[in-house]
């Protein structure tokens, strides 16, 4: 399944929350050499129940807005 995740790097929790058709997720990690976008894949594969590696950003690497890819195990 695709989903539009909206990050919030450099924050003080880590947490997935869903607002509206999309989901924020605050990560600890700083925006920096994909520092974030690692930390978007693990608190997302936790948040779904299944593995890192069956999450993978699709779009906006670079981006605090991110189509992200789950699939379904």
């Amino acid at each position: 399944m695709k989903i539009q995740v909206k990050v919030k790097p450099d924050s003080r929790t880590e947490e997935v929350s869903q607002e509206g058709g999309s989901f924020i997720v605050k990560v600890k990690e700083p925006p920096r050499e994909g520092r974030a976008n690692q930390a978007v894949t693990k608190l997302l594969a936790e948040h779904f129940g299944v593995s890192q590696s069956q999450v993978r950003i699709l779009s906006g690497f670079k981006s605090k807005n991110k189509v992200v890819e789950v699939a379904e195990g």
